[in-house]
């Protein structure tokens, strides 16, 4: 197997509500984006700690089923999810956009799983969700394109502020211009009134050499807690704004949604 990079994406969270009260906010921010084939195969150049403690590090268990890198890690669960599911011909590279494990602590309220086949095009990407509440959900969006909306139905309760109905709209590119590599994930929300919530997470990627991951160490020195603390600040935004409030419902029976 050919030596792959793994990368980091120094970019923006951009989020804007629509109703019944407007609300927006763009915050920098960092990302992983990881080669997991070649991560398990032992081909990957990288900085990177992987599953032992550093200030900024990737863990196998705060994905998926939570399984450790000695029993498969979480490809293993990533490619046993899209077995179950159909997706028999996802045996190339699987790209992982996701945030780093700061200092012990994980919170990634979105993570994207790239899953390629052999000849490089896409055979399937997982967005795997989490909300504060410990809750995991992941919505499979089979033989996808870059620069195609692909439609899905929203199951999974992520924000006390929506209701969980209407349906998510995904969209991802990865583009190369002037010798930069760049990828943007854009999922916009909408219900029976129209649009509601649109989001995108996007940035530039880099080799995850020991230079860039003390640039982002010096820049977001607590990523992921600030990202936590955000969510709350907005909350309090919203609830101030009389944004209605509703209450959490179970999580839906099946896991992945289609």
């Amino acid at each position: 197997m050919t030596s792959v990079t793994a990368l980091i994406g120094l970019g923006q969270v951009r989020h804007t509500r629509h109703r019944p009260a407007h609300h927006a906010f763009v915050y920098p921010t960092a990302f992983l984006m990881l080669p997991m084939r070649s991560l398990q195969a032992g081909v990957c150049r990288t900085d990177l700690a992987i599953n032992r403690r550093a200030w900024f590090a990737f863990h196998d268990t705060d994905h998926g089923d939570g399984r450790p890198a000695e029993t498969g890690g979480s490809l293993a669960w990533l490619d046993a999810l899209l077995d179950k599911e159909g997706v028999e011909d996802a045996t190339g590279e699987v790209w992982l956009q996701a945030f780093p494990r700061v200092l012990g602590h994980a919170f990634k309220p979105v993570s994207f799983w790239y899953a390629h086949r052999a000849d490089g095009s896409l055979a399937a990407i997982v967005a795997e969700v989490n909300n504060t509440f410990g809750e995991r959900h992941c919505y499979l969006l089979p033989e996808p394109h870059y620069g195609q909306t692909i439609l899905a139905h929203k199951v999974f309760h992520v924000s006390p502020f929506c209701d969980v109905q209407g349906e998510y709209r995904f969209r991802f590119m990865r583009t190369q211009h002037n010798g930069q590599d760049r990828i943007v994930a854009r999922v916009d929300h909408g219900d029976a009134d129209g649009p509601l919530i649109d989001t995108s997470w996007s940035g530039v990627l880099e080799p995850a050499t020991a230079a860039a991951l003390h640039r982002v160490m010096w820049r977001y020195p607590l990523l992921t807690l600030g990202v936590v603390a955000r969510i709350h600040w907005h909350a309090l935004l919203l609830w101030s704004k009389k944004v209605p409030f509703w209450r959490k419902p179970e999580p839906p029976r099946d896991f992945v949604t289609r």
